[in-house]
């Protein structure tokens, strides 16, 4: 019995702290999305963007803020304005909204720091940070390419003409020697097909997944091509033969 009023003084002295900090809290949800352009690490930004408003369900108008200028308006949900970052000043800007409810009342919103930058910068800094990304993603296909090339040359080639499975990646009719292979993994994917070697004569082509029916003639022509034609007998040997024979006769 004696622990109840501990309990209830903790209580009542918690009960301002979390007032105020409801009564602090936005009462209206900014947030700044990027349409096109770049938006880096700090804050810093350039080019196309839209901020948005999320409020309460009487919510009928927004006025959006720059500093303290207005940036723009909207009086239908989605609460959402666009704007250009080059059309104003470089710099460190603020960010805020009030909203007004159909019963009169004044909301405001949370605020959001941000540098406008220019667009050279904006590329200079996407450049620092996309290069690098580009260039662990080439050297891992380099590797990958160069690991699979040399476990294709450990491998024994398929004879001409034997059944073959393509794989996921479907197979395809080699430009250079005609002959058919399945399309590796690793090889790059570009807008005409993929960037690959044939395994039969290691040269590279762009290649498309060909259809069955193509994979099943280039087979068929491929084992057509193996198979030597029987060679007429040299002149020579023939006359030989035929004299031989002729002696036989003469007994």
């Amino acid at each position: 019995m004696t622990r109840l009023p501990i309990y209830l003084l903790l209580l009542l002295a918690l009960v301002p702290a979390v007032r105020a900090q409801t009564e602090s809290a936005p009462q209206l949800e900014l947030s700044l999305n990027r349409d096109w352009g770049y938006g880096g690490l700090g804050g810093q930004i350039q080019g196309h963007f839209s901020a948005r408003v999320r409020g309460p369900d009487d919510l009928e108008r927004v006025v959006f803020y720059l500093d303290d200028q207005i940036l723009g308006e909207a009086d239908a949900p989605p609460f959402k304005i666009r704007f250009v970052t080059d059309d104003y000043s470089l710099g460190e800007h603020t960010l805020s909204a009030v909203g007004y409810t159909t019963d009169g009342r004044t909301l405001t919103s949370n605020t959001l720091h941000r540098e406008f930058v220019s667009a050279q910068q904006g590329w200079r800094d996407t450049g620092k940070m996309v290069l690098p990304l580009l260039g662990v993603v080439f050297g891992a296909m380099l590797l990958a390419a160069l690991v699979a090339y040399l476990g294709e040359r450990k491998r024994k080639p398929l004879p001409p003409g034997a059944p073959r499975s393509y794989g996921i990646f479907g197979g395809a009719v080699c430009p250079k020697c005609g002959r058919p292979f399945s399309r590796h993994w690793w090889a790059p994917n570009l807008l005409a097909g993929k960037f690959d070697r044939c395994p039969h004569c290691g040269r590279w082509s762009i290649v498309r997944a060909a259809p069955p029916e193509v994979l099943r003639a280039a087979e068929r022509a491929e084992l057509e091509a193996a198979v030597p034609l029987s060679a007429p007998p040299d002149e020579t040997e023939q006359w030989k033969k035929d004299l031989d024979d002729s002696r036989y006769l003469d007994e």
